[in-house]
């Protein structure tokens, strides 16, 4: 795994659970922590396909 795609990864774990503590703690910030989530969960899958591509051609 491409280390971008792995640290992609990591933020996209740790907004998930800010998101989880947020709604539980009744804040309605945790909106915002799904939108991060799920645009580092794109960069993620970006970098893995990426990654497989540029293994592939080389």
């Amino acid at each position: 795994m491409p280390r971008l795609a792995l640290y992609a990864f990591v933020v996209c774990a740790l907004a998930t659970a800010a998101a989880v503590v947020s709604f539980v703690q009744g804040s309605w910030l945790g909106v915002v922590w799904i939108l991060v989530a799920g645009l580092s969960s794109n960069m993620c899958w970006y970098y893995v396909r990426k990654g497989k591509a540029d293994r592939a051609a080389g």
